[in-house]
């Protein structure tokens, strides 16, 4: 956890002390559900830790901003943004049950106030959110037909409402079943040194683009 702290000067030393204690649960539970690969566990704060907190260089959020993670699975980026954004409100949903008890039980031991912890699925959601974040949950164009019409127009925080997308690979053929691009792209190549990150991407769709774009072409990775 010291090794990472200088990237992320954003972060309190309160946050800090908290994703410490995370660290400790989320290693107990893998024991238990693999949430992460018995591999990539040894490299948690480097690699998963990290690339969740890279959005916390660019965004920074106002009181009360409402934000739903779909497809959280461990709560990833779900349970790291709601520890760095005390001031906004995180509904973390997933539609496997057993993942979703993780999320709750690891928000009730850190004593997350701001999250709510949902088993369900996107599609029956019917509320709007100033944020939509996911990482690596499906391609783009079946991921954006779940959320469309949770996303809602507006521009308190330092970026434009939309969605945040954590992806890695080549992005042009999904981009273009999509139909819309990104209005701002985050390379963590740049960010940092470790080869894990090579092809490994924020993406920022703006609320106000996604309204105008086509009903998603079927897509297969």
């Amino acid at each position: 956890m010291q090794s990472i702290r200088s990237q992320f000067p954003n972060v309190s030393d309160e946050t800090w002390t908290v994703l410490e204690k995370w660290a400790v649960l989320l290693r107990e539970w893998n024991e238990k559900i693999n949430l992460i690969s018995r591999k990539d566990i040894e490299h948690l704060e480097e690699r998963h830790l990290s690339h969740c907190l890279a959005i916390t260089n660019h965004l920074k959020l106002m009181n009360g901003t409402r934000v739903m993670d779909v497809g959280t699975g461990g709560g990833f980026p779900g349970i790291i943004m709601a520890i760095c954004y005390p001031q906004a409100h995180f509904t973390l949903i997933d539609s496997i049950g057993k993942k979703i008890t993780v999320v709750q039980d690891l928000v009730d031991k850190l004593g997350l106030k701001n999250v709510e912890a949902k088993h369900c699925r996107a599609e029956s959601i019917n509320k709007q959110f100033d944020f939509v974040t996911g990482r690596a949950v499906k391609n783009l164009p079946e991921y954006f037909s779940w959320i469309k019409s949770n996303i809602r127009r507006g521009e308190k925080n330092t970026i434009p409402n939309g969605v945040l997308y954590w992806k890695g690979g080549e992005l042009d053929d999904e981009l273009t079943a999509l139909g819309i691009r990104p209005r701002k792209t985050i390379n963590l190549e740049e960010t940092f040194s470790d080869p894990y990150f090579e092809q490994k991407y924020i993406l920022h769709f703006d609320a106000r683009d996604v309204p105008r774009a086509r009903r998603p072409r079927s897509f297969e990775k």
